[in-house]
């Protein structure tokens, strides 16, 4: 693949290989012009790096965006539980206990995510799912650090 950027252009995705930054920059370019092709592409990077974090990030963005929102749902599910196993901690997010301090890298993503997925139970019109998952944020991250209390905010506009 043929890289036609400047080096100062593009989108920081974090720490990702080489290899998949290429991906994704290709996807993230391609995502205006043709969707099935950059979700083709986001879903080569997946492949070729189940474990890099900022993938499931860029698929559950596009396809919410887009309202697709069952595979919004399924990227978020697959990054949340590869972000908890990264962080040691359980797949299962109603077992997460609050932390001294908010944690960074993985375990932040994971909160960021859990995030994600009440914003998509509001767009699905699940609002119970999405109060559970906002109620465990509250506890997790009472500053609201990974910006859940904007879903929050929402979701009381919808009662």
């Amino acid at each position: 693949m043929i890289d036609l950027r400047l080096p100062s252009e593009g989108i920081n995705f974090g720490e990702v290989s080489e290899a998949v930054d290429a991906i994704l920059q290709e996807a993230v370019v391609v995502y205006r012009r043709d969707k099935k092709q950059a979700d083709s592409l986001f879903r080569k990077a997946l492949a070729s790096a189940p474990s890099e974090l900022p993938i499931y990030f860029c698929l559950y963005k596009i396809h919410t965006y887009q309202g697709n929102l069952e595979e919004g749902e399924a990227a978020a599910h697959s990054g949340l539980e590869e972000a908890a196993r990264q962080a040691g901690w359980d797949t299962d997010w109603r077992k997460w206990t609050p932390q001294e301090m908010l944690p960074d890298g993985a375990g932040r993503f994971a909160l960021y995510t859990l995030k994600a997925l009440a914003f998509i139970h509001l767009r699905q019109n699940r609002p119970d799912e999405a109060a559970e998952k906002l109620a465990a944020l509250r506890e997790l991250d009472p500053t609201g650090a990974v910006g859940w209390p904007v879903v929050a905010a929402l979701a009381e506009g919808l009662d």
